[in-house]
């Protein structure tokens, strides 16, 4: 087992950023991310001083370009001495996404996603928004060259908000425009960095209305169908956390045990919201995940 971790291959990247990429899971196969983020907040958060969340996302590829996606954090925020820290489930996201036909293999690609994200969290601890959150997201991925590509998402919320925990925007009327951009680029068949530029605003007056920040990210494929993730977090405006990091990790079943199948994965992670926008809200780009 020890030898065939160590055995490297090619993979395609896009966690851990919050901007969605546009590849999709393979057909019949199940894409499990695990990861977990630590932010320091904003001043304008206090008390609450500190935010972590574990996220557990699970994907599941369809025919013809689809794909099921359902992702929960477990939270801890931690606010100023003698005040009471909270800890439990945060919302739970459900969605699908679908990646329209593409052309040649230099060629723009596009894909379309689709979340509502429930109120499983303790509004009450800020766990949760209390709110049934409905959000629509368009990608688009650009190759440069056969090393170097750039994704661009656009998204609406349409009702809801995008915060996970104490993080992101928590405005309750009106709509909240999302957009993010990534670049990416392969230094070997194995190792991608990038980097990207994420952000949201509410249309409407509320509390932590306006988000904006940045990750410089890395990831490693152990082999095809696993890989390792982490990068550095840095925001502005109160619903971005000030200075933040995220370690994770990706594994593809079955095709991950299958040797016949180890070089046609379509996809073997993607984060980032995304996104939604913890949202990655963009797994983000998710409302879960900006």
């Amino acid at each position: 087992m020890l030898l065939w971790v160590l055995l490297p291959s090619p993979v395609s990247a896009q966690a851990p950023f919050y901007t969605d990429d546009t590849g999709v899971t393979e057909p019949g196969m199940l894409h499990v991310e695990a990861s977990d983020e630590f932010d320091e907040l904003q001043s304008t958060q206090y008390p609450d001083l500190r935010q972590n969340a574990a996220n557990l996302k699970v994907n599941l590829g369809l025919p013809n370009g689809f794909e099921l996606d359902v992702d929960a954090p477990y939270l801890t925020i931690e606010r100023k001495y003698g005040s009471r820290s909270s800890q439990g489930i945060g919302d739970t996201n459900l969605g699908v996404k679908w990646r329209l036909p593409a052309g040649s293999a230099t060629s723009p690609t596009f894909a379309v996603s689709f979340y509502t994200e429930f109120p499983t969290g303790d509004h009450r601890q800020e766990l949760g928004s209390g709110l049934i959150d409905y959000w629509l997201n368009l990608i688009a991925q650009v190759p440069v060259s056969e090393r170097t590509r750039f994704n661009v998402n656009l998204g609406v919320l349409f009702a809801g908000n995008t915060s996970t925990g104490v993080v992101g925007i928590e405005t309750r009327r009106g709509h909240v425009y999302v957009g993010g951009f990534s670049v990416l680029h392969d230094l070997s068949p194995r190792f991608t960095i990038g980097t990207e530029v994420f952000g949201a605003r509410a249309d409407t007056n509320g509390l932590h209305r306006t988000q904006l920040q940045a990750m410089l990210g890395a990831q490693y494929a152990i082999r095809d169908g696993m890989a390792v993730y982490c990068g550095l977090i840095a925001g502005a405006y109160s619903a971005s956390p000030r200075m933040g990091g995220q370690i994770g990790i990706t594994m593809d079943f079955p095709h991950l045990f299958d040797s016949s199948h180890r070089n046609s994965s379509q996809r073997s992670a993607t984060a980032l919201a995304g996104a939604r926008p913890q949202n990655n809200i963009l797994t983000a780009g998710v409302p879960n995940d900006l």
